[in-house]
């Protein structure tokens, strides 16, 4: 690279990171409808139980800084890593002059979406390459990183999450325990379009099964939204009244579909699915996020460094 300055663009889907936020995040979810009352106090409710607000901007940002000090450190060479969102602040056009402000020659695009999806990443890379078309002067052209799914190094630091999950299993349930890998349902038409999500999510789940000699493990979606049509399931709930069925005692649900913690592990897991499991009886247990994890940073430089 030799003086040359590096750009890093982590790309993520947003939160309402305050509770004043709640209700224009949830607009901008809805591409600018103004959102039903009742559905913004039944939102406003989950986000007051998981302490009022999403984490996920502030974690997203302790990523990338991690992850300019990792980039930093391994090529020696000046970075800058900035957060772009998708549904807010800070949104993918303030992440990008961020960068550009810092004087980059060459900007690598991740996006926080592990399996690709035309509805996530897709949607990404489109805002991004909109707000760069709409950027007078000439900018560095923008690499898109590989999607994470496949990659050794994300493999392992969710691996690690799942064997961590294991160890801290109370002994009455260790071996009696299904492990359920989760990941945000999406409708089925955009897989039967082509849209590689499940079988991105299914590669995950079966590296992890393998590297850790898993047995007792399935695949299962969560989240679904309120859309119209079939959505990919079967769902956790379904997962669990099966694991109860075939006499587990246990759950452990490794949420691999999301690399931060937010309203869809901090409500969605740690609070409904809880309260699913419970209610048959299941002793119930969840992975950690990703977060911050240093073989998660790590995974993240490797696809930054691939397109170098």
């Amino acid at each position: 690279m030799g003086s040359r300055k590096l750009g890093v663009l982590l790309l993520a889907f947003g939160g309402a990171d305050s509770p004043e936020a709640i209700e224009p995040f949830m607009k901008n979810l809805m591409g600018g409808r103004v959102p039903p009352p009742p559905l913004v106090e039944k939102i406003k409710t989950r986000y007051q139980l998981i302490g009022g607000a999403s984490p996920l901007p502030g974690i997203t940002r302790l990523q990338a800084d991690r992850l300019q000090a990792y980039l930093q450190q391994k090529t020696g060479h000046s970075v800058k890593a900035a957060v772009g969102m998708r549904f807010w602040h800070p949104f993918i056009e303030e992440g990008l002059q961020e960068i550009l402000a810092a004087g980059v020659d060459q900007i690598v695009a991740v996006s926080l979406a592990p399996f690709y999806s035309k509805a996530s990443t897709g949607t990404y890379i489109d805002e991004l390459n909109r707000v760069i078309t709409g950027i007078a002067g000439e900018i560095p052209k923008a690499e898109i990183a590989d999607s994470l799914y496949n990659k050794p190094a994300y493999i392992a630091a969710a691996a690690e999450q799942v064997q961590k999950g294991l160890a801290e299993l109370p002994e009455a349930i260790k071996g009696k325990t299904k492990i359920i890998f989760s990941a945000h349902s999406l409708p089925v038409s955009y897989t039967q379009g082509g849209d590689p999500y499940a079988e991105h999510f299914n590669y995950t789940a079966r590296e992890i099964a393998a590297k850790l000699q898993l047995e007792n493990w399935c695949t299962a979606y969560q989240s679904k939204g309120g859309g119209q049509g079939e959505w990919l399931g079967p769902m956790v709930e379904e997962a669990m009244d099966k694991a109860q069925k075939d006499g587990f005692s246990g759950i452990l649900v490794s949420p691999v579909g999301f690399v931060s913690d937010h309203i869809e592990t901090l409500y969605d897991v740690d609070i409904a699915q809880r309260d699913y499991a419970r209610s048959l009886g299941l002793g119930f247990h969840r992975t950690a996020s990703l977060n911050t994890s240093e073989l998660f940073i790590k995974a993240l430089a490797e696809v930054v460094l691939e397109k170098l």
